[in-house]
């Protein structure tokens, strides 16, 4: 019986983001933490966007190990896949974001946990439980690893399962690139075209940015690549090209990109482009899976990547199934989506972890201090109090949570703000 939609295998880590946007890691001097590692990413994208999920991969028996396991079970994702090594350590990325060209990234993965994944690793019940498979490229870079995905393909592709490549090329991971090059998104390699190439007929879709199909493909030319990928693999291909979008081809390749199926577009400021893919990828199933044709799942991908790109960590910053509705609905009001206040609340509330089934408020009235400051006025306060259900700060204790919360009224709807993360004060 298929109880999940979705399987990811791969990478998992813990992602150090350093606060201070615009400084160079040298100078980092304190980090966000998150989970990380393009499956898993992926794997949490498309529980918020409401499909069933699971990560197959393997984690440290350690404390960021298990942070990993508990913030997936936070975020609704299937752990039963995920195993804990008693002798490895979880991989550990460091990240930041110097400017709109530049996001300094340092991988810790040397004989990491999840790359340490083995075929006695893959549960056959598991995956065919599954309505898909997905895979990303940096597990097919080791044989033992390869090994692994290729009997998860193999099952699924015996039980008549989707299968998806995200090709997800990070050089210095195939060891084409140092250590220091962890931000490099491209090297030219013969040696991973030729390990990529024999696997891509296992597929039903492959995804990747134009220079992840040159690898795939063996061609810096971007439709030569495809067309070396189509004489190999019937799949549907999705190249993603950045500002202008993504395209895709279930076909014969045309000579020019613009003749593939496309979605709309959205122009949004580039804040942080760690992750995006990931994001993409996460709209992108949720589309495949629901049986949308081409456009339509290109939109959901393009949004998604769209919030990726403009908030701070991977994550943390994709939507869930109804804040990308009210983005549909509403439009773009500002481009640098974390700063629109309206957006930013509709992506916390829905992306909020726990159930508060009971709220206790405590209300305070201080009229007499508002009249008077100095410019006061009956209509200037009749405003404010209109603009609040509370004129003060309530505590709310539940389940034995406590936390500040205001309440604002809009259209005589409520809505709760979370920790740290007031309502903007009203410009009356």
């Amino acid at each position: 019986m298929q109880t999940l939609d979705v399987i990811t295998i791969g990478r998992s880590s813990v992602d150090l983001y350093g606060a201070q946007i615009g400084g160079r890691l040298e100078d980092m001097g304190s980090f966000e933490k998150y989970i990380g590692g393009s499956p898993t990413n992926i794997a949490c994208g498309t529980a918020r966007l409401g499909l069933t999920s699971a990560l197959i991969t393997r984690v440290g028996d350690e404390h960021m190990g298990r942070f990993i396991i508990e913030q997936l079970a936070r975020e609704g994702v299937d752990t039963r896949g995920v195993k804990v090594d008693p002798e490895r350590l979880t991989a550990l990325v460091i990240l930041g974001i110097r400017d709109r060209e530049h996001f300094p990234l340092i991988f810790y993965r040397e004989n990491c946990a999840d790359m340490a994944l083995c075929e006695d690793d893959i549960d056959e019940d598991l995956v065919r439980s599954a309505r898909s498979v997905v895979v990303t490229g940096t597990h097919l870079s080791h044989s033992r690893t390869e090994a692994a995905v290729l009997k998860a393909l193999r099952i699924a592709r015996e039980g008549g399962i989707r299968t998806a490549l995200d090709i997800d090329y990070r050089p210095n991971l195939w060891g084409v690139a140092g250590h220091g090059e962890g931000e490099s998104r491209f090297v030219e390699s013969a040696k991973v075209t030729a390990k990529l190439q024999p696997s891509l007929h296992l597929f039903d879709l492959i995804v990747g940015t134009e220079e992840e199909l040159h690898i795939a493909g063996g061609s810096t030319d971007t439709v030569t690549a495809l067309k070396a990928a189509r004489a190999v693999s019937d799949a549907t291909l999705v190249a993603k090209r950045g500002a202008r979008g993504a395209v895709a081809f279930g076909g014969s390749i045309p000579d020019n990109l613009d003749d593939g199926e496309a979605g709309a577009g959205f122009p949004i400021e580039v804040f942080n482009v760690l992750g995006a893919g990931d994001g993409f990828m996460s709209g992108l199933l949720k589309g495949w899976l629901d049986g949308e044709d081409w456009p339509t799942t290109l939109k959901y991908a393009n949004a998604c990547g769209a919030f990726a790109v403009s908030r701070h960590g991977c994550t943390p910053a994709y939507p869930s199934w109804e804040e990308l509705q009210f983005f549909f609905a509403r439009g773009i009001v500002r481009k640098d989506l974390r700063n629109d206040a309206e957006l930013e609340q509709v992506h916390w509330a829905t992306n909020r972890h726990g159930e508060w089934s009971e709220m206790r408020v405590f209300a305070f009235d201080h009229r007499a201090q508002l009249e008077e400051m100095e410019g006061a006025s009956p209509d200037r306060i009749g405003a404010r109090r209109a603009w609040l259900a509370l004129d003060g700060t309530g505590v709310c204790s539940a389940n034995g949570c406590t936390f500040s919360i205001r309440l604002r009224r809009t259209a005589s709807t409520c809505r709760t703000a979370p920790r740290g993360r007031p309502w903007p004060r009203p410009t009356a």
